[in-house]
């Protein structure tokens, strides 16, 4: 059986752990079944063969791909780089793919789409989703609700449908919420692994990276952990499931 490859972003250890646990929680995946790559601490192997892996699922971060390059990190700037080089084998081949946040930045950018913090910013929190026609039609999303919540807390945004990008799941703050390519390549505005305390323990490790006024943070915590938000979840297992089983290859 392929292992799924997992790529980081996030430099705090904290939050790169629990974001990780939450990845093999939500997507019941065991820890052999995955390679866990952290790109803030390693680049990524000379040669790696993305056809070895049953799916790649790329986490979110601190980082914005629509920041300008003076501006960027050094260690962000070169994760982006080498995250974006991934992808034209991933469009070219339709490798199995899942986005998170960030994730949804690169495939936008890869496509030729605008993302920007022009429009659609969201704050930290659970927003009403939608499946739109074609997310009712799509396989990954079978038999899921209509009408869903999922926790958002975001910079940028992708402005438009990128070319030859399927809109999947759309809401009232930002309409992309969810976007395929091809058959496999799939990518969330949303955080399909995290919960209320996952999202608790976001706030406070960000809490002065510019997502909100560090005022807020008490609030916005009580409210994540109000929220009750399930569907996200089963959109990440819904891919573990449909590519371990060797979907994309039939």
């Amino acid at each position: 059986m392929r292992p799924f490859l997992v790529l980081q972003l996030r430099p705090e250890d904290e939050a790169a752990d629990a974001e990780f646990a939450a990845f093999l929680d939500k997507g019941g995946l065991a820890p052999g079944e995955v390679l866990r790559i952290r790109l803030d601490r390693e680049p990524l192997p000379a040669g790696l063969d993305l056809t070895a892996f049953a799916g790649i699922i790329v986490g979110g971060g601190p980082g914005c791909v629509s920041d300008p390059p003076a501006t960027k990190d050094p260690v962000e700037a070169r994760i982006e780089v080498e995250i974006l080089g991934l992808m034209p084998q991933v469009l070219a081949q339709d490798i199995p793919y899942m986005g998170c946040c960030y994730g949804l930045g690169i495939l936008a950018t890869a496509l030729g789409g605008e993302v920007s913090k022009a429009r659609y910013g969201e704050p930290i929190g659970a927003v009403p989703c939608r499946l739109t026609p074609e997310g009712a039609a799509d396989p990954l999303l079978a038999g899921l609700p209509g009408d869903f919540k999922a926790l958002v807390g975001h910079k940028e945004a992708v402005q438009s449908l990128p070319p030859g990008a399927v809109h999947l799941v759309e809401a009232g703050p930002c309409p992309f919420q969810m976007i395929r390519a091809g058959r496999n390549v799939y990518a969330t505005q949303f955080h399909p692994e995290a919960d209320g305390p996952e999202f608790a323990l976001r706030i406070r490790i960000y809490r002065h990276k510019g997502y909100f006024d560090p005022s807020e943070a008490d609030d916005l915590t009580a409210r994540v952990l109000s929220e009750t938000v399930t569907v996200p979840a089963a959109i990440l297992r819904g891919f573990v499931e449909r590519y371990r089983a060797g979907v994309a290859s039939e």
